[in-house]
């Protein structure tokens, strides 16, 4: 056997073993070895895609949904370029990945040979581990070397701060299998791993749960949930018991019965921002999607940062995993436990949670009242209708940008669907993608539910190679709902939003019609006008396009009358 074979088919023999059951490839040369290998493993499910960036977003989205590694290849030069920003992504947002590039032989390097570049250390501090594999060579304790090196690298991704690791692999011709009966010379030892399918190394259970932080007791209190994947039962039964009222980002999963729906619209109105500062804040994952949540952060008294959700040894999330955007922590924890001697028959009621309660009643009529006047789609109804609609055991990928925000603004609270998307960087870019591979690894075993996308249309625009797949490969039953406001929505809210160039520096109109992506594609395309039209738009099968044209001027004047609404609201009960 060949020395790039045998490298190729120990490493991936070693990472199924660790528990790889998924793969994105992309084609190229020098990647032929990792490619064949992935493609005859009869435990992983290979995924091929022609553009890298589409690649690694969709190989991010499956990870991200199935919370266990996914290994992503390519061949050498520019093609790893490409998976940069998913990496970024995913050290951001804590994504395990197995970032496989192929590379020249050392002695290519440097030396003007064709599709070479310098490609070690190429990602950075982005990664959790990065490897040379180096060139293999037919000498004793290669293959320990391959094995221990594959188990250390998916520890490396699943460890106390998940996230991708990069293994640069050299490959020297022959790059494809020998042919049988050519005669060519057996590997100087065996390649066979343990006995019984077991992984070079064995990895340990799960660490003790942490001793968790008792918080003081205040009446002044509030939890916030931001972005992650994170169990947030704890952190509603924490609210529970103690009456502070919980704010919850759209993808914290957090947002259910009882929890604020409104809290974005009530710390930007005047009246409620004038009341008493918290004593206490408890926040969860990322808190980063509104102003509002990050100069509330500042008015607190106490700043209690937990690190829920580390996979491995809590004390290791410590140290560099933890979200103080706005740099008001006091505390730092890996577990909290509600204050002593309260009625734990029964939620708590204070001045604090009732003043808080009557204000969210007021504002979710007023927010309410306000969609539901106009029965054409609006981006605002759209978001709150759509989350609304969708069926217990759904998934919905929210786009950056505006997308999440409408979801947070708008989403009345609910159970039964689980709600992701890219909030590590918050970029648009490789948006389709991800949104596909999250939907297939939610499908992965067939008992998963529906899944549905909320897109703008920049994001589309940017990703529209996500929706080109081949024939044969795995396709998700995905439903992509794009607002179509012919340009940057987000930025007309924005203080650029009177310059003189705005229009053709932040609002970029394109004129391009979601139709004729789709037909691209060849995908089912449906335009959807009227709010009563939703739910039979959202039927059906397979990868499909849901267009719904908005105007950004609109929009924007429909976001300060919903605020306005909910300000005379709230000055009424207050």
């Amino acid at each position: 056997m060949n020395p790039s074979t045998a490298l190729a088919r120990v490493l991936v023999d070693e990472l199924a073993r660790c528990g790889l059951s998924e793969a994105v490839v992309s084609p190229g040369s020098r990647s032929t070895p990792l490619a064949l290998a992935l493609v005859a493993h009869p435990e992983v499910r290979v995924h091929v895609r022609v553009d890298e960036r589409s690649a690694s977003f969709l190989a991010l989205g499956l990870a991200r949904v199935s919370r266990r590694p996914v290994a992503v290849v390519c061949t050498s030069g520019t093609a790893a370029a490409n998976f940069h920003p998913a990496v970024m992504e995913a050290s951001e947002s804590g994504v395990p990945l197995l970032v496989l590039t192929a590379d020249r032989p050392p002695e290519l390097r440097g030396t003007g040979a064709n599709q070479t570049a310098d490609q070690i250390g190429l990602y950075g501090g982005a990664v959790r581990m990065f490897a040379e594999v180096g060139t293999p060579d037919p000498v004793p304790g290669m293959v320990a070397y391959w094995r221990s090196l594959s188990c250390r690298a998916w520890a490396a991704a699943l460890g106390g701060r998940p996230g991708p690791v990069h293994l640069n692999v050299a490959f020297r011709d022959p790059l494809t299998p020998d042919e049988p009966g050519t005669g060519a010379p057996a590997w100087t030892e065996p390649l066979e791993g343990r006995d019984l399918g077991r992984p070079w190394i064995g990895r340990p259970g799960p660490c003790a749960e942490p001793v968790p932080f008792t918080l003081p007791a205040v009446e002044r209190g509030v939890i916030v949930c931001g972005d992650g994947d994170y169990d947030p039962v704890p952190f509603l039964a924490l609210a529970e018991l103690t009456g502070w009222p919980l704010l919850a980002e759209p993808t914290s999963n957090a947002r259910r019965a009882g929890a604020v729906s409104t809290y974005r619209q009530l710390l930007a109105s005047p009246g409620f921002a004038a009341g008493p500062a918290p004593e206490l804040v408890v926040s969860v994952g990322r808190p980063n999607l509104s102003r509002q949540i990050l100069a509330y952060l500042r008015r607190a008294e106490r700043h209690v940062v937990v690190t829920a959700g580390a996979i491995g040894d809590p004390s290791a999330s410590l140290a560099n995993a933890f979200s103080d955007p706005a740099r008001t922590a006091t505390d730092v924890v890996a577990a909290v436990a509600a204050p002593g001697g309260l009625d734990l028959d029964g939620p708590v009621g204070t001045d604090w949670s009732r003043w808080w309660f009557r204000a969210e009643a007021a504002a979710r009529t007023a927010v309410d009242t306000v969609l539901d006047a106009d029965e054409a789609l609006s981006e605002m109804r759209l978001a709150r209708d759509l989350v609304s609609h969708v069926s217990a055991g759904s998934l919905l990928f929210a786009g950056s940008s505006m997308p999440i925000r409408d979801l947070d603004a708008t989403m009345r609270a609910r159970c039964g669907v689980r709600l992701v998307g890219n909030r590590g960087v918050s970029g648009i870019d490789g948006t389709v993608s991800a949104a596909i591979g999250a939907a297939l690894a939610h499908q992965a075993d067939g008992t998963g539910g529906q899944a549905y996308a909320l897109l703008g249309d920049l994001a589309m625009l940017h990703d529209q190679n996500g929706l080109v797949i081949g024939p044969g490969e795995p396709r998700p039953d995905l439903a992509v709902v794009v607002v179509n406001n012919d340009g940057g929505g987000i930025f007309s809210g924005l203080e650029q939003a009177g310059h003189p160039d705005f229009e053709r520096v932040f609002g970029t109109p394109h004129g391009v019609s979601m139709e004729r992506v789709a037909a691209v594609a060849d995908l089912p395309y449906t335009r959807l006008e009227w709010a009563t039209d939703l739910p039979k738009a959202l039927l059906g099968e397979g990868l499909r396009v849901i267009e719904v044209q908005t105007a950004r001027t609109d929009s924007a004047v429909l976001r300060r009358r919903v605020q306005a609404a909910v300000d005379e609201a709230v000055e009424g009960v207050l």
